[in-house]
């Protein structure tokens, strides 16, 4: 796969960068070559390979999963301009 100038053009004007009619050849060089790098990643075997997420094998920490209200319930209520029994009191928006 390869981009011809308007592609460039056009991924310019995606992104939102400024870029001179000079600078389109070599940023479609630069981009075609990324493209080719990507396509002979394609070709390699990796049949077998289980998925990693580091390079080296470590765990990572972990903390116990437990369920608070974070304790400040009332400091929390206390900026709402209506609360009833604990809950926060907003207008109806829906019929």
């Amino acid at each position: 796969m390869s981009v011809d100038l308007a592609a460039v053009r056009r991924i310019a004007h995606l992104a939102r960068i400024g870029v001179s009619e000079a600078e389109i050849p070599h940023l479609q060089h630069e981009i075609n070559a990324i493209l080719a790098f990507v396509e002979a990643l394609g070709e390699v075997d990796v049949e077998g390979v289980e998925p990693m997420t580091s390079v080296t094998p470590m765990r990572l920490p972990m903390r116990d999963d437990v369920v608070t209200d974070g304790e400040i319930a009332a400091k929390v209520l206390a900026n709402a301009p209506l609360t009833e029994d604990g809950f926060f009191l907003v207008p109806k928006v829906i019929e």
